[in-house]
């Protein structure tokens, strides 16, 4: 039989390979589901093209590319024996069922479509002209590392070298004192990609990077001014360190002295490194929150799936399980059909309840998902999200968002439910004249008045007692938290507020300014997040202890917009003055800008003539200035090269077995990034049969109305005030319901713990990593972000 099956794989040798350093071998988890070795059907791995497939995408891939040769991937996994529980609540990345498993792999080559079947490792009883070559094969793909390690990222921390002027540093004495926020460039008005001068302190701008930051150079020209080498960039201090560039040696560099040299100029790392290492949350807090006291029953089925806790991923989760108990997140997505098909959220038999209940050790059958692949696609590229690091789930939601919108152009957006524009009315308090400007924003950011507790007196009792304690050096009395009235968090968000630097277009000068914002449109989905997190002027972080009575319905109508009101006399339309550099050298483009046009779909060429001609101001005067040009008959246009992605690019993916007019709608809608492409395949299968139905002459057609494709599906709830340039949103009353909320326990955002309640069908539930359960008392005052949906009925 052996002879018989090695005649049937010759016909095959030819696309059986061998992977090649670069090869990313996906045998963990299916390209399409969340199938894997572990489910009941295995895993299948293609031997040409190394993507994993669950039994019902297998076949589908056979018939779709004729690949015949796979290899399946079974394991199972055994209870060996019951340990004693020995971890308390706090560790939430253990396994609480006390159970230790052992796992029996198992592997075989398949050949399609007669499912013939070679048990490894039997190869050697092949015939030597097949043996020799498949056994290469087969042990390379077996001996494969994960494709979600962090290879690149690994190797880039390893070539960081500590830099040569380290600790040679000389710093100035100049009394310089850097604010834990409102920092902006010392020459322009740049809030973000800010860089501190670790030998005299100035705060500049860089220049465009990889992340998206953006700026317009003067950290470097000040480099070149004065030769000062180190620069730190400041949101990226943290107590285990910081992203440190050498504009010497014109490279990322490690600093051994970084915290002396930034208690330099006023931030103490050792003194944040405390904090977060002492300051433990309060046990009641994680008990409340997760409900930890409680005897919670397991849920099961459609919509009720947990996630897998990666490490420090539950941002992640809890991000993703509320986005997808939302309809227009749940359309054409591999997470969404994880999460809520119900196929990996399945009770246990009755046979396997009753074996448990005899040898009296119930455990839930609650494993989840894993989300690497997922983890995998949206943190690429991402210093933050692709590291093993806890991280800020409003943080991340917004990235997820920015991300989604990127990865749109031409189709419906799911993120347009959050969206939402914000009027800012800013007026010169010297002449009392006003200018009305629009912004888009995603969530609205509710501060905390502590001022405004309804506990004044209880706070300021217990602030004593603590103080008392500590000089007598007793325990500390019982915490007290701060109870902060929803109304007065209201009122907070709609003071009017002192815009720093206001320069006066009426007075032409500088003055004062003050700015009040309200709500131009209500988004579908209001997101509301509570400012928990903050810096005190030593630069220790804090987390407010506050317990705030958020409401289940919420009416925004009376913070709706009204725009310019009678009497009011606006500011003339005036730009601050171009400060023009001595140095008549050409002036260096800003690159941000550029970008950010380029993603609404204008040609490369007209960005960067229009962020020149406007002396590098940004991208709304730069966007100003292409509407303005766009008839000329100098303004460059999208040629059908520049539509037409690589053919080098395409050629590889077409050669994995994906069809050409699928590759070259995966590369246009992600600006030609090859991984990204095959990422975008995966998760638009649905596309395929969409374009097997266009013309052959639609992969060549130059597209050149890719701008207002992005805003050409809008129905009946966007605003009828809107052009064609205008963001999209879905204006309605501003009526909701409280129907999820994000809670966060621990002292930091880089540390503790997320989990997540949501309300389906009339009942509250808590998703806590894998575990879903019904919710017996979701704690809504300790939430962090919420998540409101507008009333149907206004």
């Amino acid at each position: 039989m052996a002879t018989d099956l090695g005649e049937l794989l010759v016909p095959y040798m030819p696309t059986i390979r061998v992977p090649r350093t670069g090869d990313r071998v996906f045998k963990s988890e299916c390209a399409f589901s969340y199938d894997s070795p572990e489910s009941e059907g295995g895993l299948y791995v293609c031997m040409n093209t190394f993507l994993g497939f669950g039994r019902e995408h297998v076949e589908r891939h056979y018939h779709k590319t004729g690949q015949s040769v796979y290899m399946h991937l079974k394991r199972h996994v055994k209870e060996v024996r019951r340990v004693t529980r020995l971890f308390s609540n706090l560790e939430l990345n253990r396994d609480f069922n006390g159970v230790d498993y052992e796992y029996e792999d198992e592997a075989k080559l398949v050949i399609f479509p007669d499912h013939f079947e070679i048990p490894l490792p039997n190869i050697e009883e092949l015939p030597a002209l097949v043996s020799e070559i498949v056994t290469i094969a087969c042990d390379a793909v077996l001996n494969a590392s994960s494709p979600y390690k962090k290879q690149e990222a690994d190797s880039w921390e390893e070539e960081i070298q500590v830099s040569k002027h380290a600790r040679s540093l000389r710093q100035q004495e100049n009394g310089v004192r850097i604010p834990p926020s409102g920092w902006k460039c010392a020459k322009c008005e740049m809030r973000e990609n800010l860089w501190l001068n670790l030998t005299d302190g100035s705060v500049l701008c860089g220049k465009w990077f990889f992340d998206g930051s953006g700026g317009n150079g003067h950290a470097l020209e000040h480099y070149k001014e004065t030769n000062f080498p180190l620069a730190v960039k400041l949101d990226t201090i943290t107590p285990d360190g910081a992203d440190i560039y050498s504009f010497d040696e014109e490279e990322a560099v490690l600093d051994p002295h970084i915290s002396e040299h930034l208690l330099h100029f006023g931030i103490d790392m050792l003194q944040m490194q405390r904090v977060y290492n002492d300051v433990q949350p309060c046990v009641s807090d994680w008990e409340v929150i997760q409900e930890s006291s409680l005897k919670l029953k397991p849920v099961y089925g459609s919509g009720y799936t947990g996630i897998k806790n990666l490490g420090n991923s539950c941002y992640l989760s809890t991000t993703m399980q509320v986005l997808f108990s939302i309809p227009e997140f749940q359309r054409a997505a591999k997470l969404g059909h994880g999460l809520l098909s119900g196929q990996y959220s399945k009770p246990p038999m009755k046979s396997e309840l009753i074996e448990q209940v005899m040898k009296e050790e119930y455990k839930q059958q609650q494993r989840g998902i894993s989300p690497k692949m997922f983890k995998a696609l949206v943190s690429k590229g991402h210093p933050e999200f692709s590291s093993d690091r806890q991280q800020d789930a409003h943080e991340f939601f917004l990235h997820l968002i920015n991300l989604v919108e990127r990865n749109s152009s031409g189709s419906e957006n799911p993120g347009d439910v959050f969206r939402f524009l914000v009027e800012e009315r800013v007026q010169c308090c010297q002449t009392q004249k006003v200018r009305y400007t629009q912004r888009v924003d995603y969530l609205m950011q509710l501060p905390v008045p502590l001022e405004a507790a309804s506990n004044r007196e209880e706070l300021i009792a217990y602030e004593s007692k603590r103080k008392e304690a500590e000089e007598n050096m007793r325990p500390p009395p019982e915490p007290v938290r701060a109870r902060i009235p929803f109304t007065a968090c209201l009122q907070a968000f709609t003071e009017p507020e002192n815009v720093p630097d206001f320069w006066s277009s009426a007075l032409q000068a500088k003055s004062a300014g003050v700015k009040t914002s309200r709500f131009a449109s209500f988004p579908e989905y209001m997101v509301m997040q509570i400012k928990k997190f903050t810096f005190g002027v030593d630069w220790v972080p804090k987390k407010l202890d506050v317990s705030v009575d958020v409401p289940d319905f919420l009416d925004l109508n009376r913070l709706r917009a009204t725009g310019l009101q009678t009497g009011e006399a606006e500011l003339p339309d005036l730009t601050p003055p171009i400060v023009i550099p001595e140095d008549t050298r050409a002036p260096e483009i800003d690159e941000s800008s550029v970008m950010q046009l380029a993603e609404m779909g204008f040609p490369l060429e007209a960005c960067r003539k229009a962020v020149y001609y406007t002396g590098n101001m940004g991208a709304e005067m730069a966007f100003n200035w292409i509407i303005a040009h766009m008839e000329d008959p100098s303004f460059p246009t999208i040629s059908a090269l520049d539509n037409q992605p690589p053919e080098e690019s395409i050629s590889i993916l077409t050669s994995m077995g994906f069809p050409r007019h699928h590759t070259i709608q995966a590369l246009k809608a992600t600006n030609n990034n090859l991984e990204r492409a095959l990422d975008w395949i995966f998760t638009h299968p649905d596309c395929e049969d969409e374009s097997e139905a266009m013309s052959d002459t639609a992969d060549t057609e130059p597209n050149n109305n890719s701008f207002s494709n992005a805003n050409a599906h809008s129905d009946s709830s966007l605003s009828p005030d809107q052009d064609l340039s205008s963001p999209r949103v879905r204006d309605g009353p501003g009526r909701y319901e409280l129907f999820a909320f994000i809670s966060h326990m621990g002292s930091s955002t880089m540390s503790g713990h997320y989990v997540c309640h949501i309300k389906k069908e009339g009942r509250w539930l808590i998703y806590n990593d894998h575990k879903v359960c019904l919710s017996e008392r979701p704690p809504k005052d300790l939430g962090y972000m919420y998540f409101y949906r507008r009333l149907s009925s206004c």
